[in-house]
């Protein structure tokens, strides 16, 4: 009876959270009537938008959906080191930019959308277009001397890790 009232009130807790957190952020001033406020916005919009959920995700692992993240937040950092030492010292004659067809294993929509937001989130690497059937991610590399070895980077840093996560 308490999981039903508690499942009304907060259907999606992790949301309401990073809700909360992100206002407060936006703010920038703790204090009680922000964290009420945004404790309001939380609540409220999850509330609003769950009908658009209907098959909510499940994360298998949380644990290592945390690690993904700091793999993620590692990569951009070392990607923007790369991208800058490609402005800055290569000219448009060495700059190999490449169009790349990654196929994909991944089956939920959650977990494609976060493998090409991880892609574009990435400096260098875009995520173009996910193919009708959502087999395939047309992703463009700014500079690839290798383009098979990009896909399979993607395939095996980030995609192996999304499968463990959602599925």
């Amino acid at each position: 009876m308490i999981r039903k009232i508690l499942y009304r009130l907060f259907p999606h807790p992790q949301l309401t959270f990073f809700l909360l957190l992100i206002w407060l952020l936006l703010v920038n001033n703790l204090t009680v009537g922000n964290v009420v406020l945004g404790l309001i916005l939380g609540v409220l919009i999850p509330g609003i938008t769950q009908p658009f959920w209907p098959n909510r995700p499940k994360v298998a692992r949380p644990l290592k959906a945390a690690q993904y993240i700091l793999l993620v937040l590692w990569d951009i950092c070392v990607a923007n080191v790369a991208v800058a030492r490609i402005i800055l010292f290569k000219t448009n004659a060495n700059t190999h930019s490449q169009w790349i067809v990654v196929p994909l294993d991944l089956r939920s929509p959650e977990a494609i959308t976060v493998l090409a937001g991880t892609i574009t989130m990435t400096p260098g690497t875009v995520t173009a277009m996910l193919s009708a059937d959502a087999q395939h991610l047309l992703v463009h590399c700014l500079d690839s001397e290798d383009p098979d070895a990009v896909r399979d980077e993607i395939k095996h840093r980030y995609e192996r890790r999304l499968k463990e996560i959602f599925e």
